[in-house]
């Protein structure tokens, strides 16, 4: 019992929240209440003027031709006016859903650009995609036929009571006692179905991310045969996701055959009990078939607002995840005197003292780490896979906070500094490449949106990219992106070294930064990196060891831990584990 009632509790406490969202938007909610009723009105007042059309005919061959044709116009107008107010009340839903859903959708993209990065690491990307779109389109699903269907079905249900009333009270009387089955049905279906919409929404997404997964990297998936592997684990999720949503189509589908069991029931009993009524002489037949009318849309609604549940539920379910992803805890943010860094005040003295980090707690990375960097430096840093290379370029940028010591920038703990001056501090170059949708100009300017046409094109010359972008279709203003394939690996590079040459900040970041480019133009790419890193304090992080010969210092790394510090020609004469490593790849 107290699953159900967490459940309940999760759905109405998701359901509020979904209407905090709506607050702003409410004046469209308020004329879609108005037309609505004036829709409803109309609707429930032409039963009425056909009563009234019925009576008119007084026998078989006697009809009042005379008193019908007002009656007729009446009739016509009623019906345009309820459609025209039907029209303009589905405009009006259709714009306080679709801006609720904006809203919520802004809010979970707001918060995933302020979560830190370990929470983006943690999460599989198709399942984040799968939030913020498929999620967000559910619950506008869910909320548009609420809004349309579920004020209008209350409106309707007691707007029909109140004409049935007028008419004759015990056979309202029949029809109320019914009703309670039909919120029976309403409770069992949300009750059965919320939890089943929700885990189908989480099989909906681990498939996205499964799929996400495969197409992109789908070379190594046809590298390695490993097609059917891969078949195999979508089977896994797929027939998941079948078992989910099967049962969640099965819960929902009860609604319709029990609420139209409901409403022949109803309808039944009122015309039973009003033929008897017509026969004693206590209603005119017209009244009876007015009444019949009213019983039919009177039960109308019940089967609407019963699909609405439905609906909702599978909106709710997709409403806590995206709710989840808002409710993520933001990175820490910025002190209240946190200091600007700005391009005068950095020296370019980079301070390591006593560091300590690990992204697992059960397993250590690095361990009382200590490292001073003078300014102008060039800091190479070595060591096998895993060692910790990146996760230290992490910490310098700030991507991940340290457990324990202190990190210094020109004197001043990184934690007093603001993220967004410490990051523009350094320029970085990754292994990894990263385009955005939009021209060639614009992804070289991407750090300096206001830079001019000239220092554009100066940046792509100095990295050697302008002989291949002059090659293509429209020179800087062709459109690229990072999923395409006009453009190689290469010259992707290529334009994200060029990015940071348009930018030169005071330090620098290369992490692999000519791993994808060939020998020649990495030997013109390294005289142009060895240009800009001039003055400039610069971490390196490499494998080919021949790319970090000339740098001031060489940090040789393992285990989290500097195992050799020193200059190329010092390490190499000391025969430890930088000289191994680098006769390794250069022995005769």
């Amino acid at each position: 019992m107290s699953d159900k009632n967490n459940i309940k509790r999760i759905g109405f406490e998701t359901l509020k929240r979904i209407l905090n969202f709506s607050k702003p938007h409410l004046f469209y909610l308020a004329l879609a209440a108005i037309f609505s009723i004036i829709n409803v009105a109309l609707t429930l007042y032409i039963p009425i003027l056909i009563g009234d059309a019925v009576d008119c005919a007084i026998e078989a061959g006697a009809v009042d031709f005379n008193a019908m044709l007002p009656i007729l116009i009446k009739l016509a107008v009623a019906a345009a006016a309820g459609a025209g107010a039907s029209w303009f009340m589905n405009l009006c839903t259709n714009k306080i859903t679709y801006l609720t859903v904006r809203d919520i959708r802004r809010t979970a993209f707001e918060k995933l650009q302020r979560v830190p990065l370990s929470y983006i690491d943690s999460h599989p990307h198709g399942d984040l995609i799968s939030r913020m779109i498929t999620d967000t389109d559910q619950i506008s699903d869910g909320l548009l036929m609420g809004f349309t269907q579920l004020f209008t079905g209350i409106v309707t249900i007691l707007g029909t009571l109140g004409f049935m009333l007028s008419i004759n009270p015990w056979i309202t009387l029949i029809v109320v006692l019914i009703t309670p089955l039909s919120f029976f049905v309403a409770s069992f279906v949300a009750r059965h179905s919320f939890d089943m919409f929700r885990r189908q929404s989480e099989s909906r997404g681990g498939m996205t991310s499964l799929i996400e997964e495969m197409i992109g990297g789908q070379h190594l998936v046809k590298a390695f045969s490993h097609e059917s592997e891969a078949e195999a684990d979508f089977d896994v999720i797929n027939k998941e996701l079948q078992k989910y949503s099967v049962k969640a189509i099965f819960f929902s589908s009860l609604t319709n055959p029990t609420t139209r069991f409901v409403n022949g029931v109803i309808y039944a009993g009122v015309g039973v009990f009003g033929a008897l009524t017509a026969i004693s002489g206590a209603m005119s037949v017209g009244q009876l078939s007015c009444f019949l009318t009213y019983a039919n849309q009177y039960t109308k609604p019940f089967n609407e607002i019963s699909g609405v549940i439905t609906e909702l539920q599978s909106a709710l379910a997709s409403a806590k995840r995206i709710f989840e992803v808002i409710d993520a805890t933001a990175e820490t943010g910025d002190s209240e005197n946190a200091i600007v860094l700005t391009p005068e005040n950095v020296d370019g003295t980079v301070d390591i003292s006593h560091v300590s980090f690990s992204y697992n707690p059960d397993r250590p990375l690095i361990e009382n780490l200590n490292l001073k960097v003078s300014r102008g430096q060039r800091i190479a840093i070595v060591g096998p896979t895993g060692c910790g290379k990146t996760t230290l370029i992490n910490l310098l940028m700030r991507f991940y906070d340290v457990n324990e010591g202190e990190i210094s920038v020109s004197g001043i703990p990184v934690k007093d500094l603001t993220r967004s001056s410490l990051r523009a501090s350094y320029g970085m170059v990754l292994q990894e490449t990263w385009l955005k949708n939009g021209t060639v100009f614009e992804n070289i300017a991407y750090g300096r949106p206001d830079a001019s046409e000239e220092e554009v094109i100066a940046a792509a010359k100095a990295a050697h990219a302008h002989s291949f972008i002059k090659r293509l279709p429209e020179g800087y203003n062709t459109r690229i992106s990072d999923d395409e394939t006009n453009i190689s690996q290469g010259q992707k590079q290529l334009l994200c070294i060029a990015r940071v040459m348009l930018c030169l900040p005071p330090m620098l970041i290369l992490d692999e930064a000519t791993s994808s480019i060939d020998t020649m133009t990495e030997i013109r790419i390294q005289k142009a990196f060895a240009k800009m890193m001039k003055g400039r304090t610069s971490f390196i992080v490499a494998h080919r060891l021949s790319t970090i010969k000339e740098a001031d210092c060489i940090l040789v790394m393992e285990s989290g831990h500097i195992i050799e510090m020193g200059s190329h020609r010092e390490l190499i004469d000391k025969g430890g584990f930088y000289a191994n490593l680098y006769n390794s790849q250069f022995a005769r």
